[in-house]
Formats: structure tokens, sequence, C-alpha cells
């Protein structure tokens, strides 16, 4: 069975869960939020922009800096962790723009978003557009380069998400938002400290084999293989690898978000496996993505960008 990105001219974020209507309360046990425990509309009925990524840390940073840039009040420094209640996920908010951590690889990122998108749902939030921020690994372009996703990709460089639903595989499009990877690209003319390119970028369940990697604590295949199979990746369109890209394009395709997958290369795996550039040019590279991220962000906000669009304060 395959299911297919649904936008609709609504703005409002659909569910697809007839069971939802017939609970009297909906628990979201990892956000520790719910429909009887919090006024979720007056919480986040003006939330416009939704940012996730896999740090609590990088998370609770481009928090504190939206807030000060947007001029709210106080400095930032102590946002309040909307999810404290739970050591799973983070959640911060400034003003429209609502910061949260999604962990690592699929299973984790899957868990946060069925939540999270029916948050969105509950608090009856319209027009969201949610990004994914994050980093990965590069094929054929420079570590630092910022990659904005046009397509999701399995291992197999087809644009799909299979998910096992009882004992059937069903195929979900992993289709993201044209106009919005257009959008950011223009975003990205106004930052020239760093190259941003638009490329597909492809989803594994795995770090270490997944990603063809010889230095995992298993490895049944040569540096050849390796390389022919990196190679022919690069030769379908693949700029980038990463861990989460495909479940989040299915998931916001079909509850109609708009949705754009921004992420950082911290290496070139066509030149190696092992990340080993120092951590202050790291620190640097990570908050690449949050800095054009930030800029489109003030700049469908009808503001002004960011004073010199500056990294954040380090974690």
């Amino acid at each position: 069975m395959t299911e297919t990105t649904a936008y609709s001219g609504s703005g409002l974020v659909h569910i697809k869960n007839p069971h939802l209507d017939l609970m009297e309360e909906d628990v979201l046990y990892h956000l520790d939020l719910g429909t009887k425990t919090h006024n979720l509309p007056a919480m986040f009925g003006d939330i416009k922009f939704v940012c996730v990524g896999g740090s609590p840390n990088r998370m609770r940073a481009f928090a504190q800096f939206m807030h000060r840039e947007l001029g709210l009040a106080g400095d930032g420094q102590d946002l309040a962790d909307i999810c404290a209640g739970t050591d799973r996920f983070a959640m911060y908010r400034a003003g429209p723009v609502l910061s949260i951590s999604h962990g690592m690889g699929i299973p984790s990122i899957s868990i946060m978003l069925h939540e999270l998108i029916k948050l969105l749902h509950h608090a009856k939030c319209r027009d969201v557009t949610i990004i994914r921020i994050g980093t990965s690994g590069g094929l054929g372009i420079e570590a630092g380069s910022v990659v904005i996703t046009d397509m999701a990709v399995d291992s197999s460089f087809k644009p799909q998400f299979e998910q096992v639903v009882l004992d059937d595989v069903v195929v979900r499009s992993t289709e993201l938002d044209r106009d919005l990877v257009e959008e950011l690209l223009a975003c990205s003319k106004e930052i020239s400290d760093f190259p941003t390119l638009i490329g597909h970028t492809m989803c594994t369940y795995d770090f270490y084999e997944g990603q063809g990697r010889l230095d995992g604590a298993l490895c049944s295949y040569s540096s050849e293989k390796k390389l022919e199979y990196l190679k022919r990746a690069y030769d379908s369109g693949v700029r980038n690898i990463e861990m989460e890209s495909t479940a989040f394009a299915a998931l916001c395709g079909l509850c109609g978000l708009r949705a754009a997958v921004v992420c950082v290369t911290l290496l070139d795996r066509l030149e190696g496996d092992q990340i080993q550039a120092p951590r202050e040019v790291l620190w640097e590279f990570q908050h690449r993505p949050q800095r054009l991220i930030a800029a489109f962000i003030f700049k469908r906000l009808g503001l002004r960008p960011p004073a010199g669009n500056v990294p954040f304060a380090s974690d």
C-alpha cells in the first residue's frame, strides 16, 4: 500500500486517525503534555514555525537566540523546558517559534513527531512551517556546506519511507515542499560565509554499516565496495546522508505540514569516515543551518535579519 502527501489549502494540521475522536483525553506521554492537563490552544495556538533537531542543547541555544533577536522580554537564558517532566525530549518556545529536540534516528524522531503533530492539531495551529535542522555526512561537497533537501531518499536512492504497520509494509511518499526549498535557497544568498546547495538527502537506519562506514564494530565489505556504493549515491543526486529525513518528510506530508530539511555536512564521506575536525570548527558548522533558518523566519515575519547573523552561544 502506498500513501501520498496531502497538503490542503486550509492551513490546518490533519490527523489521519479516527480513534482520536473517541478518546476523552489524549496524553502526549513523551512530551509530558495532555489535552486535559494543559490548555494546548492557549500554550501553542499561535505557533507558526517549528524547528526540530537532534540535540537538546542545540535546540535550547537556538530558542535563546531567537528569543533575543525577536526582542522578547529578558535575555532568554532562563527559557523553561516545556517538556521538563520527561527526559525524552526538550522543547522551548520563543514567540511564534517552537524549538524541539528529537534524538537520533527514525524511531526517536517518529515518536516525537506523532506527539508533536497531535499537539499542533489539538492547539488548532494554522499555517505552520516545520524544519529539521541538523548535521550530516556530505557526498562530494566540502565540509561545512549546508544542504537544503529537495528529495529525501532511502538507502536504495528511492524517494520513499517504508513503515511496517501490523504485518503490512506501507510505502509513504517523502515529497517535500518545493516552494519552501527555493525560498530557503533565496535566503541563503544573503549569508555569504558558507556554501549552501540543494540536493537529495539519503536517510539510513544506522550510522555505521547502514552508511557504508569502515570503522564500526562490524564490517563485512571492502573499501572498494563502500566507495562504489557512495559514488552511485552521488550519481543519483545524493549530497548528504543522515538518519531522520524520510520519516520526517513522510509524517509531515501526510498531515498537511509544509516541511523542509536543512543540514550541515561535517565531512565528505568520499574522503573518509571519521569526523576529525577540531571541536570549535564543528561547533561553528553546527550553527550554520540555524543561522539560515533564523534568516528565513525573520524574512517571513517581515523583520530585519539578525544583526550580522552571528552564531549562538556555545552549548
